[in-house]
């Protein structure tokens, strides 16, 4: 995003919570007062659902799942009996479960794979928990956030850790298949990945405890997604999304219309500072910088206590790029921008070298050198500008020997892309340092998914900031890098994060 946009009123912090995916409960006439109170709290207007039967067809069998075992009352010495009986049950629903999964490591699915849903099996819909007075109460759980980019979606799954066996019995089956898909493979179809090394074990959100899973597509392959929500009966769980980035808009159609979910649509910079601070106090070593960033080639990460974060200036490097100052967790302005970003330098490299993909794009600039492409100080001075305290190395004209037949003769493809990776992130620094002076900032952070995979422009990034500020501006890089739009999201809807902010005494008045 590079054109200003102000923040949206009603769509951040303090607006009507959403209660996303929630899992709906019988109406029936024999359901206790209890459960029909349940049935119109998760249900706005009282609506409710039927609760089912899962039935699963695979090729051109058809396997009808029974219903699980009746829970008995618990007997003396706290055992019992009808644990056992669901505890047998559930085993035996996994062990044929993952007879179903075991060549699907790739992420491919069965295109003939379906979901029916009957009208029988009462209660099956209804993830409720005893609360020991034998009262069921529903299980509040947020499960998705996606942030849809121009070039990129990222979505953020939250897998409860804490489930009881009496949950896992009453949790429909369709709902167990859905998390030990998105948990079980680290790639979905040809596109779809999840980054395993970011996955955040015990995270409490909404009084349940559970993991974060972090998985990311080309939003251009947006219509596979659909299908493949389609195909897993998502639809039949999942009434609303929280969403936030530009495909929150472009696509609302398209999840309505395809999957019948609803988009919760909320405001891009808001979801951004959220999720950051949030997933930062929840990872002590979300925040680091590179040392000896003056040497490139001896620069090392180390970890910064970003504990005490304002105020800060944040460079959101995504398709394109914003700049924002934040003094606080509401108190923050976006200041600059350009259009110039990530979709910029994949586009190019596209062009120049015919890659296909960002990660090839960037092992190609891995491998080459800007210097046989760019026209450098030298190359007009002869050595240093002294004057000045430019030295001969220092990028004079971007692509500037590009205009010579011999030169262009010369070049590698892998030059070509280390010179467009270079003259973006010089580009990107040199906006982000003169935001840093005019707000009278000292650090800067970079986030967004330019950064995923892309150890050369942190680098750059950081030695720029080095050397340009003489010392005093400090780039600081986070892990999660362009997960925190969807994180914050999955998290405004409720107000968890406020009242943690809140109670960390960094709200400002």
């Amino acid at each position: 995003m590079s054109s200003s946009s102000p923040k949206t009123p009603g769509t951040g912090t303090g607006t009507k919570p959403y209660r996303e995916f929630r899992i709906m409960a019988s109406s029936s006439p024999s359901a206790s007062s209890s459960t029909s109170s349940i049935s119109s709290s998760v249900v706005p207007g009282g609506a409710a659902l039927t609760s089912v039967r899962l039935q699963r067809r695979r090729r051109k069998k058809k396997r009808v799942l029974q219903p699980a075992a009746k829970v008995e009352p618990e007997v003396a010495g706290g055992s019992s009996r009808g644990s056992k009986k669901v505890t047998r049950n559930v085993a035996r629903e996994e062990e044929e479960e993952e007879r179903d999964t075991t060549n699907d490591e790739d992420g491919s699915d069965d295109e003939d794979e379906d979901f029916e849903f009957d009208e029988t099996d009462q209660c099956r819909r209804l993830a409720a928990a005893s609360n020991g007075n034998g009262a069921e109460e529903p299980i509040s759980m947020p499960w998705f956030g996606m942030d849809i980019g121009g070039t990129l979606t990222k979505l953020v799954y939250f897998e409860p850790k804490d489930i009881t066996p009496g949950e896992l019995d009453q949790e429909a089956r369709i709902l167990r298949n859905i998390r030990r898909y998105l948990t079980k493979h680290s790639a979905y179809g040809d596109t779809g990945h999840r980054d395993t090394h970011l996955q955040m074990d015990d995270v409490e959100i909404r009084g349940r405890r559970g993991s974060l899973h972090f998985i990311r597509f080309p939003t251009a392959e947006m219509d596979k997604f659909l299908a493949l929500a389609k195909r897993k009966g998502m639809a039949q769980l999942v009434t609303t999304v929280c969403a936030t980035g530009g495909g929150a808009f472009k696509f609302e159609d398209n999840f309505r219309h395809e999957v019948n979910m609803k988009l919760a649509k909320f405001d891009e910079l808001d979801a951004l500072i959220k999720g950051i601070l949030f997933t930062e106090t929840h990872n002590s070593c979300e925040c680091y910088y590179w040392e000896n960033a003056s040497d490139i080639s001896l620069s090392t990460k180390k970890k910064f206590d970003f504990s005490q974060p304002y105020p800060f200036i944040l460079v959101n490097v995504g398709s394109g790029v914003s700049v924002l100052a934040v003094r606080g967790p509401d108190n923050y302005k976006r200041i600059s921008g350009t259009s110039l970003g990530g979709g910029t330098f994949l586009g190019l490299c596209c062009l120049l070298t015919g890659c296909e993909t960002f990660e090839e794009a960037i092992q190609l600039a891995t491998r080459g050198d800007h210097k046989r492409v760019d026209k450098l100080v030298k190359d007009i001075y002869g050595g240093d500008y002294e004057r000045f305290g430019l030295p001969g190395d220092l990028v004079a004209s971007s692509f500037g020997q590009m205009n010579l037949l011999e030169r262009r003769a010369s070049v590698s493809r892998e030059d070509l892309a280390n010179a467009t990776l270079v003259t973006i992130t010089n580009n990107i620094g040199s906006i982000a340092r003169m935001c840093a002076s005019n707000e009278k900032i000292d650090r800067v952070v970079f986030v967004g998914n330019f950064l995923r995979v892309n150890p050369i422009s942190m680098k750059l990034l950081a030695y720029a900031m080095d050397y340009w500020s003489k010392g005093t501006l400090k780039a600081l890089f986070l892990e999660h890098e362009g997960y925190f739009g969807a994180v914050g999201c999955l998290l405004q809807f409720n107000g968890e994060l406020n009242t943690h902010l809140h109670n960390e005494g960094e709200l400002l008045p």
